[in-house]
């Protein structure tokens, strides 16, 4: 096997890892997101985890964060709870930054 070849397998290799990372923290982001948005509109316990899930489901509708978006806000606005786009946006950011640096810690 040449230099190249090693090159190529390694790059691959992290590809795939920071693939798997990626996946992983939007994974937890989306459970912590469902978690904050049961709290919003007054879930506990078993009801809150299964909404939690209910998010984490919901990205796997198309690419991107939108589907979990739409998910979260449609859910605020049949409940009647006011969240603005760019709080709920920026929220979605910092649990991907939590979650992300969770990830971090927990893997070194």
């Amino acid at each position: 096997m040449t230099t190249f070849d090693n090159r190529e397998k390694a790059f691959e290799a992290k590809f795939a890892h920071d693939a798997e990372m990626q996946f992983r923290a939007e994974a937890r982001r989306n459970r912590l997101l469902g978690l904050w948005a049961a709290e919003m509109m007054g879930l506990t316990g078993s009801k809150a985890d299964a909404y939690a899930r209910e998010v984490i489901k919901s990205d796997f509708e198309e690419a991107g964060d939108e589907d979990v978006y739409r998910k979260v806000s449609g859910d605020f606005a049949s409940r009647g709870i006011a969240v603005p786009e760019a709080e709920l946006r920026a929220k979605m950011r910092t649990l991907l930054s939590e979650a992300k640096a969770a990830l971090l810690e927990e893997h070194g």
